[in-house]
């Protein structure tokens, strides 16, 4: 009789704080039904229009995924995307790794200094940042002509942004330079979390710092990687304040990616339709990569 007693009790009070929290979600929940979803499902529905302004929609197909595959320049830009995505991912975790397996066993002061010197660019405007690197690689009186015409370095002025040659791997530079601020300081609180009595306990036994490192830490700081991982490519992918701010996707659309293509397309040619696709395919490719990792990081 007790337990038939105490069931709907329980049953109510679990439906009560059941409502309570969806009460607690529900402004959370209206932004991101609003503001995410909404768009999310506009942007797919718009892709098969040849939407623009001050005329309607007119429905047609799978006619802009067509066109994008016959497009070069779209063609041009997934290919930039593709070579900063392959060039900064990996970069960014190693380089972010060798950092925070440097620096998290220094003590708490020089850890801090470390971590603040790293996050900042994270934190600086985005605006700001950029200004600062346009002066730098300035063809007429930037810091790198400077340095490198007064060493002997270069024979001459270099147009860094202005040159096909050098403007992509100007970007992939600065983009690297604001990527590693956020995994180093998050790979310095996995490694903080690492049970310091198993790896106590492989020294002893004559591990090296390296089989240490392979065999005890590396394992418990996998799901940080993921996430990192995950997180520089959708970055990655996403690159697009740079190229506005920088080049425009200059010279000849050498610099251009995925994503200044779409604002280009919708918001100065106002084809909507058009770069709606873009973003659909774009969406793809990263939820893929994304699984890509996910099943490659649940294998390890």
């Amino acid at each position: 009789m007790a337990a038939s007693k105490k069931n709907p009790m329980s049953k109510a009070l679990v439906r009560r704080e059941t409502i309570a929290g969806y009460a607690f979600m529900l402004p959370s929940l209206v932004f991101f039904l609003g503001f995410v979803i909404y768009p999310m499902v506009q942007c797919i529905i718009t892709s098969f229009f040849d939407a623009t302004m001050n005329r309607e929609d007119i429905f047609i197909g799978f006619a802009n995924y067509a066109e994008l595959f016959q497009d070069t320049v779209f063609l041009g830009a997934l290919r930039n995307t593709a070579v900063i995505v392959i060039v900064s991912v990996p970069v960014v975790c190693i380089f972010s790794l060798w950092v925070s397996s440097v620096i998290y066993d220094l003590k708490g002061a020089a850890c801090s200094a470390f971590r603040c010197i790293f996050y900042l660019p994270v934190v600086t405007g985005s605006v700001a940042v950029t200004v600062v690197w346009k002066w730098m690689f300035n063809n007429y009186y930037g810091i790198f002509n400077y340095v490198g015409t007064s060493t002997g370095l270069l024979d001459k002025n270099i147009n860094w942004l202005g040159d096909e040659k050098y403007a992509l791997g100007c970007i992939i530079l600065i983009l690297l330079t604001t990527s590693v601020g956020q995994p180093i300081v998050l790979y310095v609180s996995a490694l903080n979390n690492v049970d310091q009595s198993l790896v106590e306990a492989a020294e002893v036994d004559g591990a090296t710092k390296i089989q240490c490192f392979w065999r005890i830490k590396w394992p418990q700081i996998m799901p940080t990687t993921l996430y990192i991982l995950v997180i520089t490519t959708i970055n990655s992918f996403q690159c697009f304040a740079l190229i506005q701010l920088l080049t425009s996707g200059g010279p000849n659309h050498s610099t251009d990616t995925i994503m200044y293509y779409i604002y280009y397309n919708a918001f100065k040619l106002y084809r909507y339709g058009y770069g709606n696709a873009m973003g659909v395919v774009l969406a793809i490719i990263i939820a893929v990569l994304s699984a890509v990792q996910f099943k490659l990081a649940k294998k390890d």
